[in-house]
């Protein structure tokens, strides 16, 4: 889900605009319509697009070019192979441009990250069945690379700022609306910071 805020995260860190901007796993490409309107040249990529839109049907490794700086929304912790993934994304980026970071830590998650998502859940009608927050929790630790596993992949090649950790859970099939009540509940002490966001840095020289 991209939401205003996510939006604005994007927007500060990309250069000016007309820059050259990679967004990878741009899912029904929310954020890429955004970025071409302010002006950017986007090339916006996924393996599970449908043909003809803004959002290419083809995977990282696929991608050839030159790109001025890439963002990555959700996506790093899907892509397989992905140290193969990360060396080729090294590739297309300058000495000095940006790798723009926005994820979930699912090492982070825990019963009270999905207590407070399952009961969001329930409150917004969703059925019984949608609420064995157990076995969703084993199925993504057994799906999603941990944050760690995708920085490390990310090592050799870029150099990283401080991570800025958050609200994420508001934007898993809940409503950007709880946005709020998420931060008031990581405030409070009674959610985790599930999000990590960063931005990385090519560096001139690669393992």
């Amino acid at each position: 889900m991209v939401t205003r805020e996510l939006e604005a995260f994007v927007m500060a860190a990309l250069p000016a605009p007309p820059a050259r901007v990679l967004e990878i796993g741009a899912g029904r490409g929310e954020l890429a319509v955004a970025l071409k309107k302010a002006g950017y040249a986007i090339t916006a990529v996924d393996p599970a697009a449908e043909a003809g839109g803004i959002v290419q049907p083809c995977s990282l490794l696929e991608v050839r070019g030159s790109f001025d700086v890439a963002v990555s929304v959700v996506a790093l912790h899907h892509i397989d192979p992905l140290e193969e993934s990360c060396a080729h994304l090294a590739t297309l980026l300058p000495p000095g441009a940006h790798l723009v970071i926005d994820e979930l830590d699912i090492e982070r998650y825990d019963d009270r990250a999905m207590g407070w998502w399952s009961s969001q859940r329930q409150a917004l009608g969703f059925s019984e069945h949608d609420h064995d927050s157990a076995g969703i929790l084993e199925h993504l630790r057994a799906h999603i690379h941990p944050l760690e596993r995708m920085l490390t992949a990310l090592a050799p090649y870029f150099v990283f700022g401080q991570p800025v950790r958050g609200p994420y859970l508001h934007r898993w099939e809940l409503r950007p609306s709880l946005y709020d009540a998420e931060v008031d509940a990581i405030a409070s002490g009674l959610v985790p910071a599930v999000g990590c966001r960063l931005i990385a840095t090519r560096t001139s020289a690669d393992a």
